[in-house]
Order: structure tokens, then C-alpha cells, then sequence
């Protein structure tokens, strides 16, 4: 296969490059940045499918944010590839903070404390040996409510700041283009005169 590697990456490597990017999380950032400020769409659709990937990255669902992103894109008219890029808001760096203040958060408003009242619970246990229904009370179902709100103020956030990065992009893209056709023109009418002195 073309572009594979001699020596492919043992286990730990991947893992590794899945926690820890090889490059660094900067450049990373960049990277995706860049990607969705270049998408060819209007600023308010760019913004709206970053938001609507940040806004399904806060829930629990992991294997669904994706589908989820889709879907209200296509309600509030927003890109779907940007909403895809928008869910890599969910990764190894921010998902243990966005569990944890969902989980607060969502039994703060199901049960008006921040304290769990019930029996222990065993989340390694849970997960093996329980079904759907014995994680949903105690772990699923505070944390989807407790995503709405701060998956809503985040979405906002990053709606709002990515509208005004994309049209600041967009005025510099301009302006250096229209540099570039000034300098050939010059360059062009200067090469006129020339031939026309000779």
C-alpha cells in the first residue's frame, strides 16, 4: 500500500499518539483550526456545524457524537464537516472534566445536591457485570442533563468565535490577494514598457 509505514506502530505506540499527538497538541490545533477556517461554506454555517460537534462532544455517548453533531446541523443549517471536526472537542484531554461536571452538574438538577444519595457505587463493576438500566440512574442520566447547559454555553462560545475568526480569515485571504494581483499588474505593466522601449 502506498504511504504505509516499513515498521508499523506496535500497540503502545498507538495508544500513545492517541492520548499524546507526536507532534504536539499546538500544532495539532492548528491543524484543525486551519481546516475549518479553509471550508468553503458561509461563516455562520462553519460556526454553526463547530458548535453543533462541541455542543454533541459534551454528552456521554461517545460512539454517537458524530451522528448527533448531524443531525442538529442540519436543523440550525450548519456544515457537516465542521460539525465533525467539532467533535474532536471530546478527547483524552477534556473528556475526564466534561464527565465530571456534567455528573455534578446533572445531580445538582435532578436531585437539587452535589452529593450522591445512594448505595456505593462500583463504576468497574457497572461496567462489566451491569446492564443499560443500572447505569443509566446513577451515571448516564445526570450526565445528559447536566450536558445541556454546558454543552449550550460552549457551543455559544465557540459559534461566536469562530464566525469572527472565519471572517477575519477571509478579509486577510482578501487583502493578500488582491496584493498579489496589484504586484502582477505592476510587474506586468512594467514588462510593457520595457518591451515597448526596446
Amino acid at each position: 500500500m502506498l504511504f504505509r509505514r516499513r515498521k508499523p506502530d506496535s500497540l503502545y505506540d498507538r495508544v500513545r499518539t492517541l492520548v499524546w499527538p507526536r507532534r504536539s497538541f499546538s500544532r495539532s490545533w492548528q491543524y484543525i483550526s486551519k481546516r475549518v477556517l479553509r471550508l468553503t461554506a458561509s461563516p455562520h454555517s462553519i460556526a454553526a456545524g463547530v458548535a453543533a460537534g462541541v455542543f454533541a462532544s459534551t454528552t456521554p455517548f461517545l460512539g454517537f457524537h458524530i451522528i448527533m453533531a448531524t443531525i442538529i446541523c442540519y436543523l440550525i443549517r450548519g456544515n457537516i464537516i465542521a460539525a465533525a471536526i467539532g467533535t474532536t472537542f471530546a478527547n483524552p484531554l477534556t473528556l475526564p472534566v466534561l464527565w465530571a461536571a456534567t455528573l455534578e452538574l446533572g445531580r445538582f438538577m435532578l436531585h437539587g445536591t452535589f452529593k450522591y444519595e445512594g448505595p456505593p457505587l462500583h463504576l468497574g463493576h457497572l461496567l462489566s457485570h451491569g446492564s443499560f438500566a443500572s447505569i443509566w440512574d446513577p451515571w448516564l442520566k445526570p450526565m445528559a442533563i447536566g450536558s445541556i447547559p454546558i454543552g449550550f454555553v460552549l457551543a455559544l462560545g465557540f459559534y461566536f468565535v469562530t464566525r469572527m475568526a472565519t471572517n477575519a480569515f477571509r478579509r486577510q485571504r482578501r487583502k493578500r490577494l488582491a496584493e498579489r494581483a496589484r504586484r502582477r499588474a505592476a510587474s506586468a505593466a512594467g514588462l510593457d514598457v520595457h518591451m515597448a522601449a526596446s
